[in-house]
């Protein structure tokens, strides 16, 4: 199945939303679970235009990397980030 990149964004957004008063960090696998018939590469590729376009971001612990909405969460008020 073509993963079709609109959508993708609305699921991941709506992931991340409806996640959002438990945690708002997200491991890889944890999308890669939203698309199970698709390849990990093809998520990453959404993943990664989501973060180009400043929808999502990283954040790094230095030993893990997650994605996480921009500006949401604990970090980003600690860090000052609006």
């Amino acid at each position: 199945m073509v993963l079709d990149n609109e959508a993708a964004r609305i699921v991941i957004l709506d992931f991340c939303k409806a996640k959002s008063k438990i945690k708002s960090k997200f491991y890889f696998n944890d999308f890669t679970k939203l698309f199970p018939e698709e390849k990990s590469r093809t998520v990453k590729k959404v993943l990664t235009t989501m973060i180009q376009d400043g929808t999502l971001e990283f954040w790094s612990s230095g030993s893990t990397t997650m994605y996480g909405v921009a500006g949401s969460g604990k970090q980003a008020d600690s860090e000052g980030e609006d």
